[in-house]
């Protein structure tokens, strides 16, 4: 099945409305504060006794940033106090030691992401010490068959310091560049040249990196279709193995940052759909494959294959190849998934110590699933990684008749159909190309908490 995005102006723009991402099901805005420390500690014990136990993912966020960039909505701290960071990190530790006694030792850690905020923000010596750390506390999977990855904020950091990442064990890299146009730079406060993200790429690559990502945003103010463009040309020639194209949520009603951002330049919303429009015709013409939410990668790289075999992953983290794993989060505003749990650490700072001097886990709150979320999530998961439901393996997994247990969800997407975004048979229902850019308007249709108990704001779907 051809997995190539097709873009329609007329049905990109009927279908542009606000939707969930879909990292989870339920999504974020489902979790609750009944969701407590000891259940956690019951999912986590569940989770040990499973035949055969899963692998082992760890998300950790550090929050601090030296700058602020306008467009950001992440959780993060702005300071150029680097003993908050130090501190920071003894607490981490604690954490660290605390989750880790609660799983088997013999679970071997196979994923691990360092999110923030900026991750190296922290030192080399800072961040040598967490991962001593975690092989302490863990079994970490020392092979380089794992997935050891972090983000980079290509001001913070030396050549150097990119070979450092590799003989620590990280063998993923995700550049953060946005784009490299000076005057958008300007009007969202991220200035870094070219030269910058060329140096440690190429750094990247010397040090043997198994991938190399750059993140972009398109929608951000001042952004023309010309000097996009120009921005994609010096990507393309970078040829990283992986690019996400991030569409700007510009919401300064929500985001204090924002409201930095001066109104009158801000583009159009049909800009947005022009910048869209020619970031997907330039990368696909330059051999990119599209995976899915944003994401392209090279024919070659493990997302590419894992897409075509049909092993590809999605969590929390985003697109994986790795199995499916118990995800724990660590760190303020960290969210985890283990066993049919998700959880969620508090988001302030003074909270986080202060739970952690209690010798209490940080969990704010989180989510248990019912037989219907996992089935549903099982949908989701099939739709938002391989762009195809195959009804008898859902049946099979979950002893269900699928077209009789989701009527209601197939109905909801008549319209799709006569639209061409979708095909659906007596065996399984298929993204057509020019539906792949909708995919989560699809998902939407097997979500039971929208239109009812769905709660939260979400982001335009394309």
């Amino acid at each position: 099945m051809d997995q190539t995005p097709t873009f329609n102006r007329a049905l990109v723009e009927k279908y542009d409305r606000p939707g969930p991402r879909y990292t989870s099901y339920p999504t974020a805005p489902q979790f609750h504060q009944a969701f407590a420390a000891d259940d956690y500690r019951n999912a986590a014990r569940a989770s040990n006794e499973a035949t055969p136990p899963k692998p082992l993912s760890v998300y950790i966020h550090i929050p601090f940033c030296k700058s602020l960039c306008y467009y950001c909505a992440c959780n993060k701290i702005i300071t150029h106090k680097t003993e908050r960071a130090a501190e920071y990190l003894d607490y981490l530790k604690r954490e660290i030691a605390m989750q880790a006694a609660l799983f088997d030792r013999s679970r071997k850690l196979t994923q691990l992401h360092l999110g923030g905020g900026t991750p190296t923000y922290l030192s080399s010596e800072q961040l040598a010490d967490l991962m001593a750390t975690l092989h302490q506390a863990f079994n970490m999977d020392d092979s380089d068959d794992h997935e050891f990855s972090l983000e980079v904020d290509p001001r913070t950091i030396s050549p150097q310091q990119i070979q450092e990442l590799r003989a620590l064990g990280f063998n993923r890299l995700s550049f953060g560049v946005q784009d490299f146009d000076a005057r958008v730079q300007a009007a969202v406060n991220r200035i870094q040249s070219e030269e910058q993200t060329r140096e440690l790429v190429e750094a990247a690559r010397a040090a043997k990196f198994k991938s190399v990502s750059v993140d972009l945003i398109y929608g951000l103010p001042l952004q023309t279709v010309e000097s996009f463009d120009t921005t994609l040309d010096k990507i393309i020639a970078l040829r990283p193995d992986r690019i996400a194209a991030y569409s700007y949520a510009h919401l300064p009603e929500l985001v204090r940052a924002q409201k930095l951002i001066r109104p009158e330049d801000m583009p159009p919303p049909e800009r947005k759909l022009e910048l869209l429009e020619l970031t997907i015709r330039r990368l696909t013409a330059a051999g990119y494959v599209y995976i899915g939410m944003d994401h392209f990668s090279l024919p070659d790289d493990e997302l590419a294959l894992a897409r075509a075999n049909g092993t590809l992953q999605r969590n929390f983290q985003g697109y994986s190849t790795h199995a499916d794993c118990d995800l724990i989060g660590l760190g303020i505003s960290s969210i985890g998934k283990v066993g049919d749990s998700y959880s969620q650490n508090v988001k302030e700072l003074s909270q986080y110590y202060a739970r952690l001097n209690e010798g209490l886990l940080p969990v704010h709150r989180g989510y248990q699933l019912s037989e219907d979320d996992r089935i549903r999530r099982d949908v989701i998961v099939a739709l938002m990684c391989h762009g195809r439901i195959d009804f008898a393996a859902i049946e099979a997994r979950h002893g269900i008749h699928f077209t009789e247990y989701f009527a209601d969800s197939l109905a909801k997407l008549d319209e799709h159909v006569a639209d061409g975004l979708v095909r659906i048979t007596d065996q399984a229902l298929e993204l057509m190309p020019q539906g792949q850019l909708m995919m989560r308007n699809v998902a939407m249709a097997f979500d039971a908490y929208l239109g009812g108990e769905q709660r939260g704001r979400f982001s335009r779907t394309v």
